[in-house]
């Protein structure tokens, strides 16, 4: 911390008397210059202790002196007493006063080289400290990035060592936040990220300094800190967008190599290499899915296939399939894959399975299939069991298969008659989204609490067992006729 004013005054061997501005001691002192002229201005900077014995001052001369060195930006005055003035003219003391100018007497025991030197010890020891600080958070931000804390890590670890909040964006969405309550930042800071192509912009908001600061990394990413920042704290920050950039660039290539070998696995099970393809991805740390398996195929724009990738980093088996995206699993993912497609929209599934490793080429085949058919029809999820039995209706009498679609569907239709629900339809979407509860309810506008006891409803009336493969389709061919 700089030695102030306040600071100065109280080292006794100094013997130094405070005649004005007790109120604004504080003041920090950037330096100390001695010095007999009467317009200094032009060798200040401003902040400064100026020392002077008064030699070319008088009562006459004082308050306007006094005015210059206030328009200057001094921190303070010095005066030395008991060779040119045996005490501080009284009308400086009462400039200085009217005007908020702190104003020192310095005895004449006291040379001025000792003040000067306890300023300057002051500032060596702020320095050191502050080198000491910039070294330790670079060292803490370096191990938190190359360890387990990863970019994460770091935004929470330079919140702490600059006291204030920092957000990470990726272009202007909000990819990390320390602390989380900082999120509420980002839309304000939306108009400024516009404006920042590159470098550093700073600007104030709510009352408060904000850096924004572009990272060296192929997306667009900008790191944004909301804190007072000293001189130190500025390298603090800067060394945090270094670790930043190649930890990201880091993340990213080793994100890319991982799809790419997903992508080999995927091609490799394709090919009949089934055996291969999980011993290798288990030599790699993933966890092979155990046989048989769901077989996913999602299209739709590259960026929603990426979030969708992203979304299901570490969950379950995913990787680019061409201009797809293809999930493998337990029959146990169709549900959660299905919700992360929906949440993230245009995107449209595919379903097949349960399938053996043998069967896999078959059953990606019949996804694929299943994607274009629920793409065509905008619907999110399509089973390949539902899709197949879409071309059984033109081997049926049209006369025969609407007897038969009658007969099957009247209780259902009598009760919506009634005005007491809406059945048909929430079979319809039910079965189209191969009963899938939270996807199928949001289609239709409802709880998915209000779907299930619709769909209990309707098996209690139909009489059948709906979680009967068979049931299911003779339904869904009564239902397309």
């Amino acid at each position: 911390m700089a030695l102030t004013l306040a600071g100065l005054a109280a080292e006794r061997p100094l013997g130094l008397r405070v005649l004005t501005g007790e109120d604004v001691l504080d003041r920090p002192i950037g330096w100390v210059h001695p010095t007999e002229l009467t317009e200094p201005q032009a060798f200040l900077e401003g902040g400064e202790l100026l020392l002077t014995t008064g030699l070319a001052l008088d009562e006459t001369t004082s308050p306007a002196y006094v005015r210059r060195l206030v328009e200057a930006g001094v921190a303070g005055l010095g005066f030395g007493v008991g060779l040119s003035h045996e005490s501080v003219p009284r009308s400086l003391v009462e400039t200085a006063a009217s005007v908020g100018l702190p104003v020192l007497e310095v005895p004449r025991k006291t040379p001025f080289i000792a003040i000067t030197r306890a300023v300057s010890r002051a500032v060596a020891a702020d320095e050191y400290a502050a080198t000491v600080r910039v070294g330790r958070a670079q060292q803490e931000l370096t191990r938190t990035a190359v360890g387990q804390g990863g970019p994460a890590g770091v935004v929470r670890k330079l919140a702490k060592l600059v006291d204030g909040w920092v957000l990470l964006f990726d272009r202007t969405t909000v990819t990390e936040a320390a602390p989380a309550s900082a999120r509420a930042y980002g839309p304000s800071l939306r108009e400024e990220l516009e404006r920042l192509r590159t470098g550093t912009r700073i600007f104030a908001l709510d009352g408060q300094e904000v850096v924004l600061q572009t990272l060296d990394t192929s997306a667009r990413r900008v790191l944004a800190v909301g804190a007072s920042l000293d001189t130190a704290g500025r390298h603090i920050v800067n060394t945090a967008v270094s670790v930043l950039s190649l930890a990201l660039e880091q993340d990213r290539a080793q994100a890319a190599a991982r799809q790419a070998l997903r992508t080999g696995l995927l091609e490799l099970l394709a090919g009949g290499q089934a055996e291969l393809a999980l011993r290798v991805l288990a030599a790699t740390g993933g966890e092979p899915p155990r046989a048989p398996w769901s077989v996913l195929v999602f299209l739709g724009p590259p960026a929603a296939r990426r979030k969708l990738l992203d979304a299901l980093e570490g969950e379950v088996f995913a990787a680019r399939s061409g201009a797809s995206v293809a999930v493998v699993g337990a029959g146990t993912v169709v549900d959660a894959v299905a919700e992360a497609a929906l949440r993230i929209g245009s995107l449209h599934g595919g379903v097949a399975g349960p399938v053996s490793a043998a069967g896999f080429a078959a059953g990606l085949e019949q996804a694929e299939l299943a994607a274009r058919a629920a793409e065509a029809e905008g619907k999110i999820l399509v089973s390949a069991a539902e899709h197949t039995g879409r071309g059984l209706l033109s081997l049926i009498e049209p006369v025969v298969a609407q007897a038969f679609a009658h007969g099957v569907l009247a209780p259902l239709r009598r009760h919506d008659e009634t005005g007491r629900g809406d059945l048909v339809e929430s079979l319809r979407c039910w079965l189209e989204h191969h009963g899938h509860w939270d996807v199928a309810a949001a289609r239709l506008g409802v709880h998915r609490h209000t779907l299930r006891n619709r769909i209990t409803k309707a098996q209690e009336l139909l009489g059948r067992d709906l979680d009967s493969p068979g049931v299911r389709a003779e339904l869904w061919v009564a239902l397309q006729t």
